[in-house]
């Protein structure tokens, strides 16, 4: 959607961010000064018992000094509700009492006929509830209250039941006004030969919401023992995509953003015995194994969903193609996991037979897709012979070169090593922060290698002072124009600018990159708003004037930007950038932190190996060595870092006692 210029500045102007954030926290009257503007709470974000997240409701930005969460109005509703960019905007224009713009005449008829279809689909869902509790449901009732649901579960869930009667739909729905075109159009009848006739009967209804709670579609359980299909879900309609939907979104949304895990079950059943057992972030496919889209939503919603699937033959093999879709597509911090219940039972069976403190502990035991990985191809067989080690090799590599991240690639790889050294029966080596090393050379001298190096980097000098070198030698210098993460910023708008096709793909990465360039935020803002705009370089010219733009792309990489239609290496050159700018962020954590254990006396061997582990996602190569065995030149990847990180750093190693093997503070 297309906003106008000023709408958002009127919409923040409008409501002021402390009414905002005051329905998420409790204002410390003690160091808040409301008066001025001045406020502050524990932070919504994290947990923390002092009032470190602070509110300037004249300048409308919050900033958390504990856990540094930032940004106003709308991006404190995109992380606090779990919802989009354009979902929060018009979640606070609502409370704002600010009309949302009106969108081209094509667009608002497709909106309004929509809107009419989903006005049909609630209609179908209260007849059915209505036929719920009709003389010819008995035997619905009797089969839910066999699977445990009460009529308090059956009225949250909304569930009703089709008859036997294959017009009764369509009869009652007539009679309000509904015509024809519009019930075929939901989904809700079909065509044949002898006309017309409802889509569903003798079955169980499941009504099927979208993430902003309008009945999209229905999912239907038969009682017949002998049809053809147990569950029959809509046909494809406008409002539904069972691609590209999930039983449950919306309210497993909600709980996610609250902290709750987001848990992935086989069915309708199953998510509602999870929600009612006290695990609110339950969503299930619809009939499909999971696809791009889903897994897409599903990462939107959480880091890191668990996949509950069956213990049976068929939960594992659906849960072994999840593997391959979701291998190409892992970035750092979206992952999944993977909990498989005993055998024969689904979540719905294992609650009622062992209470939701057994499926707390399935959860709880959920293993890392790697693990998944490595089950596949060795479960049921044997390597006896160096053909099968080395067709297991084989295999195992195929598999990890479908990763696109490197630092994620490099840490499957250390995985797998470790758990073939475990399967040949090899003992695993011990992690030694310092192993000495003998290096030829002029003055040449023993020196611990330094975990922050790569494993084939030499330390050719004596003293702590070339350990330091090794771990800026890694890291770089400053960028071309600014620090390295303004080139990465700008190289990644620049490729939305000219690759604006990438836009929708790449939204909640859009929404969550971090801009304190006022310019470069208005440009990041402007790309979601004008997205599909049918010039977009123009749209964003009037908002916020050519020079900008053309400013922009001046100062990206010229080597990271393809021109117009290159679309899928374009995508690749994104993806990257992004993963570089995530492995950065992590750095400066791991920098922050290891200044905290520097000031606190905590400098130990585990600070350095923090370090080294945080430096190898920079995923620095060793290039060569020079005659000079004082100094070892490595080359940076591209991710340098700017002089105030080269400062803090400095000081970090500057306060580490490194003949003591990195075991304490220097004296």
């Amino acid at each position: 959607m297309s906003l106008p210029p000023g709408f958002l500045e009127e919409l923040r102007n409008r409501l002021p961010l402390a009414r905002v954030v005051g329905r998420k926290v409790a204002w410390d009257a003690r160091k808040s000064n409301q008066a001025k503007g001045d406020f502050w709470a524990p932070c919504p974000f994290h947990q923390e018992k002092s009032a470190s997240f602070h509110v300037d409701d004249r300048k409308g930005f919050y900033y958390c000094f504990g856990c540094h969460e930032k940004g106003d109005a709308i991006s404190f509703v995109t992380k606090t509700e779990n919802v989009s960019f354009i979902e929060a905007v018009e979640i606070l224009a609502r409370e704002a009492g600010m009309q949302m713009p009106a969108q081209d005449p094509r667009a608002a008829e497709k909106v309004s006929r929509n809107t009419r279809l989903a006005e049909v689909m609630e209609l179908a869902v209260q007849h059915y509830r209505l036929q719920l509790a009709t003389k010819g449901a008995e035997a619905a009732r009797a089969y839910l209250g066999r699977r445990g649901l009460s009529e308090a579960a059956q009225k949250r869930w909304e569930i009703g039941w089709a008859g036997d009667d294959r017009h009764g739909l369509t009869r009652a729905l007539k009679a309000k006004g509904v015509t024809d075109d519009l019930l075929l159009e939901a989904g809700l009848t079909g065509e044949g030969q002898g006309g017309g006739y409802d889509r569903f009967w003798g079955r169980i209804i499941f009504p099927i919401r979208d993430a902003r709670g309008r009945a999209i579609a229905l999912g239907g359980r038969s009682l017949d023992p002998n049809a053809r299909a147990k569950y029959l879900n809509s046909p494809q309609t406008p409002l539904f995509d069972k691609g590209r939907n999930l039983f449950n979104h919306g309210p497993a949304r909600e709980a996610a953003g609250k902290g709750a895990p987001l848990i992935v079950a086989e069915g309708y059943m199953d998510v509602i015995a999870l929600a009612e057992a006290g695990f609110a972030g339950a969503v299930a496919p619809l009939g499909t194994a999971i696809t791009d889209e889903q897994l897409a939503l599903l990462w939107r919603i959480a880091d890191e969903p668990i996949l509950a699937l069956d213990g049976d033959k068929a939960g594992v093999r659906a849960a072994m193609r999840v593997i391959d879709l979701a291998l190409p597509k892992l970035e750092a911090g979206k992952g999944l996991r993977f909990a498989l219940l005993p055998e024969g039972q689904d979540p719905d069976e294992l609650i009622k037979a062992r209470g939701a403190g057994a499926m707390q502990a399935v959860l709880d035991a959920a293993q890392p897709m790697v693990r998944l990985l490595w089950q596949r191809e060795t479960e049921g067989k044997v390597f006896d012979s160096p053909e099968r080690k080395a067709a297991l090799d084989k295999a195992l590599r195929a598999a990890i070169a479908g990763v696109k991240d490197p630092s994620i690639r490099h840490h499957y790889g250390e995985e797998i090593k470790r758990l073939r050294e475990e399967l040949w029966g090899a003992k695993p080596r011990e992690f030694r922060p310092y192993e000495r090393r003998e290096f030829r050379g002029k003055g040449a001298k023993s020196l611990p290698a330094h975990p922050m190096a790569s494993t084939r980097a030499s330390a050719l000098a004596a003293g702590t002072a070339p350990v330091r070198n090794i771990l800026w030698d890694v890291l770089g210098g400053d960028g071309p124009g600014g620090s390295a993460e303004d080139d990465l910023r700008r190289n990644i708008l620049a490729i939305l600018l000219v690759t604006p096709a990438l836009i929708p793909d790449f939204a909640h990465e859009i929404e969550t990159l971090d801009c304190p360039d006022a310019g470069q935020a208005a440009l990041r803002d402007g790309l979601l708003r004008h997205a599909d705009a049918p010039d977009l370089r123009e749209a964003l010219g009037r908002e916020i004037g050519t020079d900008g733009v053309e400013r922009l792309l001046r100062a990206a990489h010229i080597l990271a930007i393809r021109p117009p239609g290159e679309i899928e290496s374009s995508r690749l050159d994104l993806a990257e950038a992004l993963a570089k700018l995530a492995a950065r962020r992590g750095f400066v954590e791991a920098i922050r932190e290891g200044e905290d254990d520097i000031t606190t006396g905590h400098a130990d061997e585990w600070l350095t190996r923090r370090l080294g582990q945080a430096a190898a996602g920079v995923d620095t190569t060793l290039r060569k060595e020079t005659e000079d065995t004082r100094e070892v030149v490595l080359a940076p990847n591209g991710l340098p870092m700017d002089k105030d990180e080269r400062e803090r750093l400095d000081r970090i190693f500057s306060g580490i006692d490194f003949s003591r093997g990195g075991r304490g503070p220097r004296a």
